[in-house]
């Protein structure tokens, strides 16, 4: 049989996604399914290679350490990811060099490439500003996807030299700006019938460029878990993001 892979967070929308992914794969075999109130060991992975883990932010950095301590690889699309949580992560990888784990905020090829277009595009505006779209069962916001994108135009920004973004609000009782992350405002919708989009606007004077992603179903991010599942044996220690698994 082919890569043996366990699936954590199976009885979710993603999990069941990612557990058919596997499923429909020919060289791929999947050998165990946990979820809420299961233990994570070496014993209940099964002898899984490489763990998808899809939860819940609360719930993901637990996970990820019990699926590295059981010498287990793991494959995390569960987004709210903090600085510290990823430097957990890190340690808990140095105790045992031989792994990698990947963790992206967001799988679908379509979204990778939005944010590396985004971040190669930032330098270039005066105004920058995310709104993010999914479906109102998500329980964070705003979206890891669009977190990173905006800490990448900000970063993009600082490299370039460039200032503050025009904005002459001063008053905004109801937040109606959003979120300001590191001085790029994110804007998030919730709303029935979407599952997950993006939209990146930048604006100069007398032009706009507007940078979308849409994902009209869970299908969309196998094609990006599959790769990370692949690539992440090859890849010792903590691979932030797919974009450093496509060459881009």
């Amino acid at each position: 049989m082919g890569m043996k892979v366990a699936i954590i967070g199976a009885k979710g929308r993603m999990g069941q996604a990612m557990a058919a992914g596997v499923t429909a794969t020919d060289d791929l075999e999947l050998v165990a399914q946990l979820d809420v109130g299961d233990d994570i060991t070496a014993e209940t992975l099964n002898g899984a290679e490489v763990a998808i883990e899809f939860t819940k932010p609360y719930a993901s950095l637990a996970n990820v350490l019990a699926i590295i301590d059981a010498g287990v690889n793991p494959v995390v699309g569960t987004t709210g990811w903090t600085d510290e949580a990823l430097a957990q992560v890190e340690e808990e990888l140095a105790t045992k060099p031989e792994l990698g784990a990947v963790i992206a905020p967001n799988y679908a090829l379509s979204a990778v490439l939005a944010m590396t277009f985004a971040q190669k595009a930032a330098r270039y505006f005066d105004s920058a500003e995310v709104i993010e779209l999914h479906h109102p069962n998500k329980v964070d916001a705003p979206s890891g996807t669009a977190l990173t994108t905006a800490k990448h135009i900000a970063e993009a920004r600082r490299e370039a030299g460039l200032g503050a973004m025009p904005d002459a609000t001063e008053t905004d009782p109801d937040g109606a700006r959003g979120a300001n992350i590191d001085g790029v405002h994110v804007h998030a919708v919730r709303l029935k019938g979407l599952t997950a989009h993006e939209e990146i606007v930048f604006g100069n004077a007398g032009e706009q460029l507007t940078i979308r992603t849409d994902s009209f179903d869970r299908e969309s991010f196998w094609p990006g878990v599959l790769l990370a599942v692949r690539e992440v044996k090859n890849h010792p220690g903590l691979t932030f993001g797919l974009d450093k698994l496509m060459d881009l």
